[in-house]
């Protein structure tokens, strides 16, 4: 009842604001956080990282790292920050960030907005990591080689993270989805792996792609992934797409996150699924709000799932909610593991 109260408060102040303030509110210790979750059917590994439950949070939540050492006490099974830049920027001109209520969705258009490297690199060493942490890759707007900033911001925080993802499908940063081009996908990431293989931990680099690709572009990046040797994929990010959407910000610029999100998104999660047989980890991300969707995203080829503007809607209990739901639409189907499930439904969305 306290978080519901809580909510209805925020959705009062302007959405950015609130953002801070719900920040603020787990580095305070205000917010309410259930500990660790898990179960012998929610236990997985993905990409080589062990996880409690499949259930993380997305990166954007927490772009600064400022309150991930709380964060993993709140339920999920791993984390991912950022973006990180090399260097600091502002991001986009306020306002940035819109909440369409009606469709349980929001639209931003941040433009990678975040301290900079060394900053959150700093945050991130400082802390022993519970659980997994992952860092969002980012380039710089005004730099003369994007490509070059993603292997940039891995040599320099490569050894304070548990897993790193490439992002070049960030719709608010202008020319940076070409990028997801395949030749100039290829050396963005064989960059990126060669710096991943000269650290002295090697970590999983995941690529993360925009739900907006036509079935040549999915193909693609499938073979671009195997080529490349990267561990897994996420897909997808928010989509610049704004159908049957409702209310005053419907047709805001930048990209559209949350329940409108979730049938594209899961078709591309299915389709990269089947082009790589199943044999590449896929981290589900958009949409995700219940145990359900959850449930429908790992059934789809999802090794794991990542959730942010569900969290907007549903308070921070919301990871623990749904990892303890989808334990049990585990057992009601007869899968003793997460493992057993990934991929079983795949054909209901191709």
């Amino acid at each position: 009842m306290l978080e519901r109260l809580g909510l209805s408060l925020m959705h009062r102040l302007d959405p950015e604001r609130a953002h801070a303030l719900a920040l603020t509110a787990l580095r305070t210790g205000l917010a309410p956080l259930p500990g660790p979750v898990t179960s012998p059917r929610l236990a997985t590994t993905v990409a080589g990282m062990t996880l409690l439950n499949p259930v993380g949070l997305a990166a954007g939540f927490d772009k600064n790292a400022t309150a991930f050492g709380p964060l993993m006490r709140a339920g999920f099974g791993f984390l991912e920050v950022g973006a990180a830049t090399p260097r600091p920027q502002p991001g986009n001109p306020r306002p940035r960030l819109f909440r369409l209520a009606q469709d349980r969705a929001a639209i931003n258009r941040f433009g990678f907005n975040n301290d900079g490297m060394d900053a959150i690199t700093d945050r991130l060493a400082a802390r022993h990591h519970e659980i997994p942490v992952g860092l969002n890759l980012g380039a710089n707007k005004d730099s003369i080689d994007r490509a070059a900033d993603f292997a940039t911001v891995l040599r320099h925080a490569g050894a304070h993270v548990d897993f790193a993802t490439v992002n070049v499908s960030s719709p608010n940063t202008e020319r940076l989805r070409d990028l997801q081009g395949k030749d100039a996908l290829k050396g963005l990431l064989e960059g990126v792996i060669a710096v991943r293989e000269g650290m002295a931990r090697p970590i999983p680099v995941f690529l993360k792609i925009a739900p907006d690709l036509e079935a040549r572009e999915i193909e693609d990046i499938a073979e671009v992934a195997h080529e490349t040797r990267i561990s897994g994929l996420i897909a997808t990010n928010t989509t610049r797409a704004r159908d049957g959407l409702h209310g005053a910000h419907r047709n805001e610029a930048g990209g559209l996150s949350g329940q409108p999100l979730f049938a594209m998104s899961t078709a591309v999660l299915a389709r990269l699924s089947d082009l790589t047989d199943g044999r590449m980890p896929i981290i589900g991300v958009g949409g995700v709000a219940t145990a359900e969707q959850a449930y429908q995203k790992i059934r789809a080829g999802a090794s794991a799932v990542q959730l942010y503007t569900g969290l907007v809607y549903g308070g921070l209990s919301l990871a623990a909610e749904i990892a303890r739901g989808l334990d049990g639409l585990l057992a009601r189907d007869g899968f003793a593991s997460v493992a057993e499930a990934v991929g079983t439904g795949r054909a209901d969305w191709l």
